[in-house]
């Protein structure tokens, strides 16, 4: 089943139903998790960082690091305007080859999702998704209510993909239970009755959960709360998407495969801005879970300004030669 495709439920697989039947329960099961060895894993994160691949194989990783981006504004001072040149950009990166893919997603406010959606569709688009970001991000600090009303409005909206937030300090005291049944019940919000659900990506923002412990219970906890995608960072702290917080989630969806059969997604954001980051990426997800997740279905960078460089190195690769800055538009 792609993960662009309705998801059946968002209730826990049948052989890990009874990690969520109570607080207790599911701090048992969390708390069990294997321990992550912190050395380690930033080692292994570091070496799969120093891999090369050849130039044939780069032109390749550019182009699927192009079809996998969110391209991004979730700025205070954003207009419609700045959000339909955004969706021009998405569509049609490099206006003088039309050989460049499409970017995956625009990823924006609610209030300019409906904005989004008539961008794209009147510019060839259609396509190309809308994702949402929504549960008072990036803090999450509001009433469930606020939550789901703001989750609802983007979904009215036309928006294709939600990217919620969990509560940071609900997780960090210890009320598992209570982060679960958030996303749960934003799951739920995501549901249309005349046509297909919007995707939930459920974003934990790694920096402030201060383990790679943390991360690994979180990703679980909000697989087994219905999430498609797990995402690391709202981008608006200091510390967002590293190889090794990525690489703790690209491991826990591994292992969540091969316990429940349900694959789900990965995106990582904030501070990936390069070509050689994006490869770095891309290397890390071949070599930790294979072609399988090698799809924008499966993988997304979070970003703004890597697509840009993107589009610089694919034109050195193609020429011989980098364009002057005129070459690329600044968001």
């Amino acid at each position: 089943m792609s993960a662009m495709s309705p998801a059946p439920s968002a209730a826990p697989p049948p052989a890990l139903a009874d990690a969520t039947a109570s607080d207790a329960a599911l701090r048992r099961f969390l708390h069990g998790l294997p321990g992550v060895d912190a050395v380690g894993l930033e080692a292994r994160a570091a070496m799969l960082g120093t891999r090369s691949i050849k130039t044939t194989a780069k032109a390749y990783a550019i182009d699927l690091a192009i079809s996998m981006i969110d391209l991004t504004t979730l700025e205070g001072a954003d207009t419609p305007g700045k959000v339909r040149a955004l969706c021009a950009k998405g569509v049609n990166p490099d206006p003088t080859d039309r050989t460049v893919p499409k970017v995956a997603a625009i990823c924006v406010y609610p209030d300019m999702v409906a904005t989004a959606k008539e961008a794209l569709a009147t510019g060839g688009g259609q396509d190309v998704k809308v994702a949402s970001v929504a549960t008072a991000f990036p803090s999450g600090r509001a009433a469930l209510d606020v939550k789901l009303a703001d989750t609802r409005d983007a979904v009215a909206a036309g928006a294709d993909e939600i990217d919620m937030v969990i509560d940071r300090g609900a997780f960090l005291s210890g009320r598992y239970l209570r982060v679960f049944e958030e996303i749960r019940a934003v799951k739920e919000a995501c549901a249309r009755t005349d046509g297909e659900d919007a995707h939930l990506k459920v974003i934990f923002e790694n920096g402030e959960l201060s383990t790679y412990d943390n991360i690994r219970r979180a990703s679980w906890l909000a697989m087994l709360a219905g999430a498609d995608v797990i995402k690391t960072s709202t981008g608006k702290v200091a510390v967002n998407a590293t190889p090794a917080n990525t690489l703790v989630m690209l491991e826990a969806v591994r292992d969540f495969r091969a316990t429940t059969g349900r694959q789900v997604g990965v995106k990582p954001a904030g501070g990936i801005r390069t070509t050689k980051d994006a490869v770095r990426y891309l290397v890390m997800v071949n070599e930790t879970l294979g072609d399988d997740w090698l799809h924008p279905d499966w993988f997304r960078f979070g970003a703004s300004s890597l697509l840009n460089d993107l589009l610089m190195q694919r034109q050195k690769l193609t020429t011989g030669r980098y364009s002057g800055p005129d070459y690329v538009t600044v968001d």
